[in-house]
């Protein structure tokens, strides 16, 4: 616990949304206190977009002094990025934007005397929650993969420590070694993640050593553009990434982190490097605050992102249904956007707006070949529909893919200086 913070200094980039929501709190009322668990990329935007209302007080919760972003960590695994370009000060994005930063993790939420419970016993208080946990992973569901077992073949799906680690096996591993990938089900944090890792570690290996294989144990039949991959593989690296969907080996069932061993319902597969990526659920508060239903992630309202189970407390990000929105660091960011405008209609009278929802994303399948996704979504029914879609295609020339693959590194500059408001 490094204690409470009130910052004083900033400015807002926000400018025409939060311009449009002015607000309408009449001199002398007291400012609503909103409360914002989680300093990932839902939790940050939601924070830094009500702050720049200037009359709602926001406090973020977080026990982390950083956020590592996820996305690009495939770049930083095959040697193209530093972990530090990556990293994101939460404590400057506080001072920067009037932010209350507690440096403590939430371990309750109390909806009915509207607090959150903090680590060591005290209570924050809200009239407007935003909980923002990301994933938790569903542990029990593969025997023998637990906290230790990580240690030894990593799941590199929270980008920090465990990307540190994944990378110092994969220096290390001889010539001709095999990498083995187990991707989860679906619903799971960034679909194409899996492929795009794939790619970039043969990328790797093909520079340092071309004897050594990928192989990708999968509990799905089909992926988030797997034709793009595919025809990618036999472009960059022929012979060496093989795919093995659940219908030739079954899910997998077990780990031995002693031998390195993938166990599937058909087979076992010794690797030199084992990379498990464990079926996924909703972050943990959200599970233990009645926040999650059955399937283990969060119901909303689209229009407002405002659980269905617990009214008064809004979820964003990764942990939600998102119905056809894919659980990914762009919509995170655009269902922030959303909620944090519904809170400030909700606590100040500002304007009502639709929400606007979006996903795009740069995947990587070579360090000059890129492609990318577009997509528009709507509420419709209680559910978020896709409205419009644009995706890269097959058959685009290398020039095309060099510019996207520039275009990338730009966007992830554009877009982390949206979430954190230009801190590094």
């Amino acid at each position: 616990m490094t204690g409470w913070t009130r910052r004083q200094t900033g400015g807002l980039a926000a400018g025409a949304l939060v311009a449009a929501a002015a607000p309408q709190i009449a001199q002398g009322q007291g400012r609503p206190k909103v409360g914002v668990v989680g300093g990932g990329i839902g939790g940050a935007t939601v924070a830094r977009y009500l702050a720049g209302l200037e009359t709602i007080d926001v406090t973020l919760i977080e026990p982390n002094p950083t956020h590592v972003t996820c996305f690009f960590s495939n770049l930083y695994l095959a040697g193209f990025r530093s972990l530090a370009s990556l990293t994101f000060d939460l404590q400057s994005l506080a001072e920067r934007h009037r932010i209350t930063f507690i440096r403590m993790r939430a371990v309750a939420i109390d909806p009915t005397a509207g607090t959150v419970v903090l680590q060591d016993g005290a209570r924050v208080s809200f009239d407007r929650l935003v909980v923002a946990p990301g994933i938790a992973f569903k542990l029990g569901e593969i025997g023998g993969y637990d906290e230790a077992a990580a240690e030894i073949m990593p799941h590199a799906w929270v980008a920090g420590p465990q990307s540190e680690l994944l990378r110092r096996q994969l220096e290390s591993m001889e010539d001709g070694g095999l990498f083995i990938i187990a991707a989860p089900a679906n619903p799971f944090r960034c679909p194409p993640a899996p492929y795009e890792r794939a790619s970039l570690v043969a990328y790797y290996f093909k520079q340092f050593k071309p004897r050594s294989k990928v192989l990708i144990l999968d509990a799905k039949d089909r992926f988030s553009g797997q034709e793009l991959f595919q025809d990618a593989w036999s472009r960059h690296y022929p012979g060496m990434i093989e795919w093995l969907p659940v219908q030739f080996i079954g899910k997998t069932k077990a780990v031995d982190a002693a031998t390195r061993s993938v166990v599937t319902e058909g087979e076992t597969f010794n690797a030199a490097v084992a990379n498990v990526i464990p079926p996924q659920k909703a972050g943990l508060i959200a599970e233990r605050s009645g926040l999650t239903d059955a399937t283990g992630w969060c119901p909303v309202d689209p229009l407002t992102f405002e659980s269905t189970l617990q009214r008064g407390i809004h979820v964003v990000g990764d942990a939600i249904i998102g119905g056809d929105m894919p659980k990914s660091a762009f919509s995170a960011n655009s269902q922030a956007k959303a909620c944090a405008f519904a809170i400030a209609a909700a606590l100040t009278g500002s304007p009502r707006f639709p929400p606007h929802l979006f996903n795009s994303c740069y995947t990587f399948l070579a360090p000059d070949d890129a492609f990318t996704n577009a997509i528009t979504f709507a509420p419709k029914d209680g559910k978020i529909k896709t409205v419009k879609t644009f995706i890269s295609k097959v058959g685009e020339s290398a020039e095309v893919r060099r510019r996207l693959a520039h275009q990338a590194v730009g966007w992830y500059s554009a877009f982390t200086a949206d979430v954190f408001g230009g801190v590094s």
